[in-house]
């Protein structure tokens, strides 16, 4: 058992041979230089991919995905997802002083990120999907997604602004989804829909809205992208102007607005409409 200076005391490395500075700078400072883990430009190739929590590892693994190294909590008591992984067991506090997290779950894996996928990939065979625009909260996009999943939309496209779905954070809210949930990052998601012939909805509060579900029943079948915005600002005027119409989630009286993440969870289930909903 070996002391880390400034952490804290390291249960044990184990595993996998490496070099114990090589392991603990990997995770040090996590919070305070997120850039580090930040998508890589264009496609977020060679990047970190950072699963938090035991299932959110383990599903990582499940995809294929490459485990270069965990960090695991002696809280844990649980089993580990592989004898040659290199690993650092840490308490909480010394887990806390080393990365700079408030909290963390079970266990912290850095995989190799993939390659992101093109926006003509994921809309290539989808009929329903949404679109962030400046959605920049990662639980937000990390639960959007989650619920696209759940409740059968295609895909999600994330325009300027939104958070990465394979952000820590998105992809702990997610808990894995976003590794199985088609997505794409895009600068232009609405001439991406355009061209593969979506029609646009624009998710708005306002009151001259259509209700999103009369919306749906006069357009079966056809290709439909819904756009959803952020908290606050909603989407804005030029998305609003380039939709083919606004649709509003009708509300009772004296609420004039849901969380975004909620509002997505309505609307992926008018979306999928009752015959196309999973389990149906």
């Amino acid at each position: 058992m070996g002391t880390l200076t400034g952490v804290g005391t390291v249960d044990r490395i184990s595993c996998a041979p490496v070099d114990h500075d090589t392991l603990t700078t990997m995770f040090a400072g996590l919070r305070g230089q997120e850039r580090r883990v930040r998508r890589p430009p264009p496609d977020g190739r060679g990047g970190l991919l950072l699963a938090e929590g035991a299932r959110v590892v383990q599903r990582c693994l499940g995809a294929g995905h490459h485990l270069r190294a965990l960090l695991v909590s002696t809280a844990y008591a649980g089993p580990l997802p592989s004898p040659a992984v290199p690993t650092l067991h840490l308490d909480p506090d010394a887990i806390q002083r080393l990365t700079g997290f408030g909290a963390m779950r079970e266990m912290l894996g850095a995989f190799d990120r993939p390659p992101d996928p093109t926006a003509a990939e994921v809309l290539a065979a989808a009929a329903r999907v949404l679109v962030l625009e400046g959605v920049a909260n990662p639980s937000n996009v990390g639960t959007i997604i989650r619920s696209a999943t759940a409740l059968g939309v295609d895909a999600t496209l994330l325009g300027p602004g939104s958070a990465d779905p394979f952000g820590r954070r998105a992809l702990r809210t997610s808990m894995g989804a976003a590794l199985a949930h088609p997505w794409a990052i895009t600068d232009d998601p609405l001439a991406d829909c355009r061209g593969h012939g979506f029609t646009i909805l624009a998710l708005t509060p306002a009151a001259d809205a259509v209700p999103l579900p009369e919306a749906l029943t006069a357009m079966p079948g056809g290709r439909i992208a819904l756009m959803l915005g952020a908290e606050g600002p909603g989407l804005s005027p030029a998305v609003l102007d380039a939709a083919d119409a606004r649709v509003t989630i009708p509300m009772a009286a004296g609420v004039d607005s849901l969380n975004v993440a909620a509002a997505a969870a309505v609307a992926c289930w008018l979306l999928s409409g009752p015959g196309d909903r999973p389990g149906r």
